[in-house]
């Protein structure tokens, strides 16, 4: 580094709720070396969120800049905020395509370190959308191209789906979301964790966490719920998680007459001792991902893993513990959930997480590799 104060960094992102970026992020502020380098966060909502008293304990701020179909008041928005609690060193921006319009703001605000790390792979979906939406990503990835000093990915599909056609800088690196597996070596009293929950000791919990939108397909955890309990009636269903759509999940539980074998935790800190203790077996149906983070968690936990075949392959962690299946007939996911929750595990508990801590998602790698990319990013703009 060219001076001793730290590196100061904001990161842009929807808001910090119990989401995989956002708890990453968590990890790294609680991990990352706090003397060398400085986070804080700029959320597009004016909302409370589950992160922010806990930030603001470590030191490190929270700027509201709301989003809004108005790009110059946002624009206007960012500049105050940046002006206000700056100056930066690194814009790390988590918003996928809308980093193209964050990173010109960031050059134009003078930051000379500008990431973009894309989190997710839309493309499936973004082939579908209208021609000005068409135009639209086409501008924005003009404008990461040209703007952003630095691309990470969370995974190779990730990168693929913001970074290839954009411009002609073809180069990225995989930086993927680390986790803290602290939680998962804990031992956890499985039927405290149950009776909590209101489950059945004998119960075979298929288990789900995600947040309540359209992508995460919660719809189609309810149909495989559906079809398992017509078919094994110590079935249960965990959801664990929260947001818009929570209501009409609720009600669709409702309509199929579920309600007593379908639990709503809502959004927890203690999901790991979620999956140690109640759960038999897990279940994760997107739509699309960048990742799937939560499905390398499940199977730290030891926990069987039904999964959408869209997950990209680095979710793959624990030989024996992952089964792909297309997102067609949920009687298919009902037989294969069922199956895995009544077998023995074919890996130890002890033994799984030892596989992932292995693996690229031990959190001190993890953090020495993007503490490298602060630095590099850092040294270039200076």
């Amino acid at each position: 580094m060219k001076d001793n104060r730290p590196i100061r960094i904001l990161h842009v992102v929807p808001g910090m709720m119990r989401g995989g970026i956002e708890t990453w992020l968590m990890h790294v502020l609680r991990n990352i070396d706090r003397q060398r380098f400085q986070m804080d966060f700029l959320v597009q909502t004016a909302q409370p969120c589950d992160y922010d008293e806990e930030i603001r304990a470590l030191g490190s701020k929270i700027i509201p800049c709301p989003r809004t179909r108005h790009p110059f008041r946002y624009a206007r928005q960012f500049r105050s905020g940046v002006r206000a609690h700056g100056p930066y060193d690194v814009v790390h921006s988590h918003l996928y395509h809308l980093d193209g319009f964050v990173l010109r703001l960031a050059a134009q605000a003078g930051v000379k370190g500008r990431i973009t790390h894309s989190r997710t792979d839309m493309r499936t979906v973004d082939a579908k959308r209208s021609l000005l939406r068409q135009a639209y990503l086409k501008l924005m990835k003009h404008w990461i191209a040209r703007y952003a000093t630095e691309r990470l990915a969370i995974s190779t599909r990730a990168g693929q789906a913001l970074f290839n056609g954009a411009g002609n800088k073809p180069t990225w690196q995989l930086v993927t979301t680390s986790m803290d597996l602290e939680p998962f070596r804990e031992r956890v009293e499985r039927a405290s964790v149950r009776a909590e929950l209101g489950i059945p000791q004998d119960a075979r919990v298929i288990g789900h966490v995600g947040r309540f939108a359209e992508e995460k397909n919660h719809r189609f955890v309810i149909e495989i719920m559906a079809e398992a309990a017509r078919r094994d009636p110590k079935v249960y269903l965990l959801l664990v998680g929260d947001g818009a759509l929570r209501a009409e999940v609720e009600r669709e539980v409702a309509r199929r007459a579920l309600q007593d074998r379908v639990v709503f935790a809502g959004s927890r800190p203690d999901v790991p001792r979620l999956m140690l203790g109640a759960m038999d077996v897990f279940v994760f149906p997107s739509h699309y991902e960048g990742l799937g983070r939560v499905a390398v968690e499940a199977q730290a936990a030891g926990l069987p893993c039904v999964l959408a075949d869209i997950i990209p392959p680095e979710a793959d962690v624990v030989p024996g513990l992952v089964r792909r299946l297309p997102v067609v007939d949920p009687s298919t996911w009902a037989g294969a959930s069922l199956e895995a929750a009544r077998k023995p595990r074919p890996v130890g508990g002890d033994e799984a997480l030892r596989i992932v801590e292995r693996g690229p998602f031990n959190l001190r790698n993890a953090l020495e590799a993007l503490e490298r990319v602060y630095e590099r990013v850092h040294d270039i703009g200076g």
